[in-house]
Formats: C-alpha cells, sequence, structure tokens
C-alpha cells in the first residue's frame, strides 16, 4: 500500500535516513527487513549486498558458494517504496566487498546508508547506469531495470568482473557463471519475441510502468493515461478525468489485459483491477520483487507465461 503522498525518491531518501537513525540508537530490526546471507564471511566468500532480493538471486546464481548475500528488501510483502531499514542492513553495507544498487531513483537509501556506513572501499554496481538507459526528452526515465533482460545480461557482467576483482582466484569461475546465466536469458527473449509475433501490438493497460519494458519487448501498447500510472507510482492522487479515463478502456474493451503490480496497491489500483474483473479482462499481477521460493529466471517465465495465456483469452 502506497502510504506516503510523497514522490518515490523522497520517500526512500527517508527511508535511508531512518536506518541511520535506527542505527544509532540501537532500535529494534523490522521484520523481513533482510535476508540472510547464503554465507559467512568467514569463509572467505565475497560479501555483497544487494538492494532488492532480484539483484541477490542473480548474484548468488553466478557466484554460488563464493558469495554471500544479504538483500534488504527481500519480498513481494513488502513496499519497496516505503522501505525502513534496520541496524543490521547498516553493518552488511560496512563489511561489503560488492554492493548492488538499481539506481534511477529506485533505491537512493542505499547511497544515503553507504555514506552512514564510512565504506569508501566496496565496489557500486548501479543497474540503471550499466544498462545505458536514459529518458526520451520530456520524458521520466523508467528505472524497473530489471524486467529488460539485455540489461540485466549486462549486469551479470559486471557482477562477474567486480566478484573477481574482489576474489581473483573465482575469476574463471564467475565468468563462466555469468556466460550460463545469460544463456538462460534467451528462452524469456524468445518468449517475448513469441507474444509479439502473435499479439501483434495488441494493446494493454497498466497501473504502475514497472513490466513497461517487457511490454514493450512483447510488442504491446500500453494504452493507460500517462496520467495514471505516474500518479500511482509517485503515490498521488489520480485526478476523478484520469480515473475515469482508465475505468473506460475496461468498460470499452479497448485493452486486452491489465497488468497489475500487486505489491502497492491503493484504492485506485483496486477500482482498475475491479473494473478489470468486472468487464471479462484478464488480469496478470506482477511484483517488484523476487516472490519467495522462485528464482530470477522461473519468475519472469511466469511473468511470460501469464501474459501469453492473458492475451489469448
Amino acid at each position: 500500500m502506497n502510504t506516503f503522498p510523497l514522490p518515490r525518491p523522497a520517500r526512500l531518501v527517508l527511508a535511508g535516513l531512518a536506518s541511520v537513525l535506527l542505527a544509532g540508537c540501537g532500535g529494534s530490526p523490522s521484520p523481513a527487513a533482510s535476508a540472510a546471507p547464503s554465507a559467512s564471511a568467514s569463509t572467505g566468500a565475497v560479501a555483497v549486498v544487494t538492494s532488492t532480493n532480484v539483484y541477490g538471486d542473480i548474484v548468488r546464481q553466478i557466484g554460488g558458494d563464493k558469495v554471500a548475500v544479504t538483500s534488504f528488501i527481500a519480498g513481494p510483502d513488502q513496499d519497496p517504496h516505503s522501505y525502513e531499514a534496520n541496524p543490521q542492513n547498516q553493518l552488511a553495507l560496512s563489511n561489503a566487498k560488492v554492493i548492488i544498487e538499481n539506481g534511477g531513483g529506485y533505491d537512493d537509501f542505499m547511497d544515503t546508508m553507504r555514506d552512514a556506513a564510512g565504506n569508501t572501499s566496496a565496489q557500486v554496481l548501479n543497474a540503471v547506469e550499466i544498462s545505458g538507459k536514459t529518458a526520451a526528452a520530456g520524458e521520466e526515465l523508467n528505472e524497473h531495470v530489471w524486467y529488460d533482460f539485455p540489461s540485466v545480461a549486462r549486469l551479470a557482467d559486471s557482477i562477474a568482473a567486480a566478484l573477481g576483482k574482489a576474489d581473483p582466484s573465482g575469476a574463471a569461475a564467475f565468468t563462466a557463471g555469468a556466460e550460463a546465466f545469460k544463456q538462460k536469458l534467451t528462452p524469456l527473449e524468445e518468449q517475448e519475441a513469441a507474444i509479439a509475433q502473435t499479439a501483434q501490438g495488441a494493446a494493454v493497460a497498466i497501473t504502475e510502468p514497472v513490466p513497461l519494458y517487457v511490454i514493450e519487448a512483447c510488442g504491446l501498447t500500453n494504452a493507460t493515461p500517462e496520467e495514471f500510472s505516474e500518479a500511482i507510482e509517485e503515490g498521488n492522487d489520480v485526478s476523478p478525468r484520469v480515473l475515469r479515463d482508465t475505468l473506460a478502456l475496461f468498460s470499452g474493451k479497448k485493452v486486452r489485459a491489465l497488468v497489475y503490480n500487486s505489491q502497492t496497491s491503493g484504492p485506485e489500483t483496486e477500482k482498475v483491477r475491479e473494473a478489470a474483473d468486472g468487464s471479462g479482462i484478464p488480469v496478470v499481477p506482477v511484483t517488484e520483487t523476487l516472490p519467495s521460493g522462485e528464482d530470477y529466471i522461473g519468475w519472469m517465465t511466469a511473468n511470460l507465461d501469464a501474459l501469453g495465456k492473458a492475451l489469448h483469452r
């Protein structure tokens, strides 16, 4: 639930500042705020900290038992927009050899916390910067680059290089791990191409820009009023006119599916979901972080399977 009427970057910065205060006063950690490392630093594994478990899983797939990963946002029950850190996060950042953040304003709390931790020696990988994505003139950058498979492939190479620098003896294994991971991305891109061929530019609606890179790669048209998805993403109220125009997409059968961010729902998005259900429009739920028990490849495969089935109903 979007609980703060602040834009996303402001909310994340405030969350980062809250973590510093918690570290100073010895506050109790928030539940499920971080995932336990996959191995102890005493084993000689490279200590890696990631902002979300999406990047944590990718690191584990590349590094195996040679990495010890801590992911701060570790489940779909956590709203990344209103994340609150804890003192253990600060300690993990202090000890990290490699830090992976999304960037693009998504997880600014990582920089705030890293500055407070005083860790200037860690290698910091910014997924948005590595992706090379930039905003078009007059547009805002879609920072959800983990839904863009070419960007994830570039990140995999950067992860292998950073791990190899931290542990030169494992460099060859990290490079091989990245290559194996990138090979698993190929079927996902093939799924996108298959959807593009059969859907032929079908119109869909979204609640937030989270899945837009996949939607574009599938050759689909986003018919959602931009004012709606931007307001939802920033935690702002949707005007009555914009909400009315969005709901009309479903009553008028103008879209084939609704791709719905189930991780940050609110009154307006619930109305949209109910309108889709009421009009017989398939709803495809997506999340911003990795569901419990899933890995990145399985998660994205399931997302594409669900989208493909929805478009063929």
